[in-house]
């Protein structure tokens, strides 16, 4: 049976912050290059972002799950819509509260309401895919009349430097390194909601999902973005668990990371080049026929990079059938796709037939998904 997204909301905390504004609200960090945040700043073309954190007093203001259980709150399918309807929540997010339980049950428990089916879905930015697609299938299936799926991200209590440095025992904390002090400047908090029903939208835009793919490189390509671990000289990861607590603050091995040089050797080949012909086959698809490409990239600095790997394959989507908003909303991970749907679907540039192309990378080991849909 057809499956349709009727709403699609976003939570994001706080006033939006400027670039000048960032060190600042996070903490400053000692040893770090105020030349390299520039340079990162003005190539990923993020103006303003959020953070889960109150510029004032320094404090957290909310957790991952409260992001996505207000994300939640805020959708609208219909008129009088309670959380209590939802017989399914399905919960993405790259690293959640709390180790266990698992990232649905906290947003369950935020939430309140009935019982309901839950599943938690890990990874990095796709995990909010993942979490789609269980709700996708769980209504497609026959399964569920509806569901809801969630994407969110707290990045920020990466970013401080309390957990952001590393020290020898007794020693001053000091900067991560590059791969850690990257992202510092690249990442923000947020999170998206979207409820799907097999009850077709009446007197209202909705968007029927066409197909959702997800394609792991993870055999053939090695971790590049992770946290909780060391990466080996081999490219092998090494886990928390294996380290000693005075380990895990002199190699930095919480912070979130990046491996910059592999990054920009495979994720615009993987994603393009590797994952989109086999999508293009088996959807039959045409340039031509898709209205909107609703790209989640990490950084300004990879739109032409993939621009080009789709000329070259074939598939040119001309510039003025994107759609992104990572300049003002920033780049809030597994929530971004959601984040920048729900932007697309309520600013009345919608009209009937038209199709969209949604793509979500995920660097972490390299998946990739691609998502269609027809407005209705």
């Amino acid at each position: 049976m057809d499956v349709f997204a009727l709403d699609v909301s976003s939570f994001l905390p706080n006033e939006p912050l400027g670039n000048d504004q960032l060190e600042t609200v996070l903490g400053p960090l000692d040893g770090s290059s105020a030349r390299m945040r520039k340079l990162i700043l003005r190539q990923n073309g993020i103006r303003q972002r959020h953070y889960a954190i109150d510029p004032a007093t320094g404090e957290t203001t909310h957790t991952n799950a409260q992001l996505a259980a207000e994300a939640v709150r805020r959708l609208a399918p219909r008129e009088g819509f309670s959380v209590a309807e939802i017989p399914c929540l399905a919960c993405g997010t790259s690293a959640a509260d709390q180790l266990l339980p698992g990232h649905a049950s906290m947003v369950h428990a935020e939430l309140g309401g009935g019982t309901c089916e839950i599943v938690s879905t890990g990874g990095v930015c796709v995990s909010g895919m993942t979490a789609l697609k269980y709700a996708y299938m769980a209504v497609k299936s026959g399964l569920h009349p509806n569901a809801v799926a969630t994407g969110s991200e707290n990045a920020s209590s990466f970013l401080r430097p309390q957990v952001c440095s590393r020290s020898e025992a007794g020693g001053e904390p000091e900067a991560p390194g590059l791969d850690a002090e990257f992202l510092r400047w690249m990442l923000s908090d947020g999170a998206g909601a979207m409820y799907l029903s097999a009850t077709a939208p009446a007197g209202r835009p909705a968007l029927r999902i066409d197909g959702i793919e997800i394609v792991s490189f993870a055999h053939i390509l090695e971790t590049c973005m992770y946290a909780g671990a060391v990466k080996n000289p081999d490219g092998s990861i090494t886990g928390w668990r294996e380290l000693t607590p005075q380990q895990l603050h002199a190699q930095a091995a919480l912070p979130i990371k990046q491996d910059m040089k592999l990054l920009n050797r495979e994720v615009v080949t993987a994603s393009v080049d590797r994952a989109l012909p086999p999508i293009i086959d088996r959807y039959g698809l045409r340039p031509e026929q898709i209205d909107w490409f609703v790209p989640h990239y990490s950084s300004h600095y990879f739109r032409r990079p993939i621009y080009d790997r789709l000329v070259a394959i074939g598939f040119e989507l001309t510039e003025d059938k994107w759609f992104s908003n990572l300049a003002d909303k920033g780049n809030t991970g597994s929530a971004s796709i959601y984040i920048i749907l729900e932007e697309l679907l309520h600013s009345g540039r919608l009209r009937p037939g038209q199709r969209i192309l949604c793509f979500i990378p995920e660097s972490g080991r390299f998946t990739i998904s691609y998502m269609l849909m027809t407005v209705v």
